[in-house]
């Protein structure tokens, strides 16, 4: 399996007008969450964040919000920032933009956000342009990332993927785990020793600004 650990800068300018990471002074990091909500993992993920006060950014599945409400809402309720990942998890090179924009749309109508985040980081700019007007919001960003950690890789060893993102994160760094059944292995491993690493050197861990989410505390949040 193939993929870039740490995202290359030449591929961030080739699409700048997608976020990639977040331009700060300060010791943040941008944790986010894939692909649940997840019966076992993301409970498990909330408990871990509550533990270091930390907030995150979960991208969800419309099918999973609409399966697992309850755990949905909790992730509101706790503070975090809720994304749009499609409804059926759906690649979009190989969907045909009409399909996959309806897609959107459908999971949009469970999941309140102008935060989008494409399955697999596959997304054409056909598609990519569209997302601000089936969202309906112009301010709708399409969220990538700076470091992957590989959590959904099987063939990665818990100590590997843990290293993928302690030697890559820094100061503004958006990191992709994922809340689901596969990557919980290495989820379970990482997550609380990345938490650990990380807040003994200073680092806070924030959310990324919805704009459909009322923030009583915006100024400790970045408005993309």
């Amino acid at each position: 399996m193939k993929y870039f650990v740490k995202t290359p800068w030449w591929l961030k300018k080739i699409y700048p007008s997608y976020t990639w990471d977040i331009k700060t002074k300060e010791k943040l990091i941008y944790l986010t969450f894939d692909d649940g909500p997840n019966e076992q993992a993301t409970p498990f993920v909330l408990d871990e964040l509550k533990k270091h006060n930390a907030k995150a950014s979960f991208f969800c599945i419309g099918k999973n919000v609409s399966a697992l409400p309850f755990l949905y809402n909790r992730i509101l309720e706790e503070g975090h920032t809720i994304g749009n990942h499609t409804y059926n998890h759906l690649n979009g090179w190989k969907t045909a933009d009409a399909d996959y924009l309806k897609d959107v749309v459908e999971a949009s109508n469970c999941i309140n956000s102008s935060l989008f985040r494409p399955p697999y980081g596959r997304i054409r700019s056909s598609q990519a342009r569209n997302i601000p007007s089936v969202l309906k919001d112009n301010s709708a960003k399409v969220i990538m990332w700076d470091v992957l950690s590989g959590d959904f890789d099987e063939s990665l060893t818990k100590e590997r993927c843990l290293q993928n993102v302690i030697l890559n994160a820094k100061s503004g760094s958006i990191v992709v785990f994922h809340d689901s059944t596969k990557a919980f292995p290495l989820l379970q491993y990482c997550l609380p020793r990345t938490l650990d690493f990380f807040a003994a050197k200073g680092f806070r861990f924030e959310r990324l600004l919805n704009n459909h989410v009322h923030n009583k505390n915006k100024e400790e949040n970045i408005e993309l």
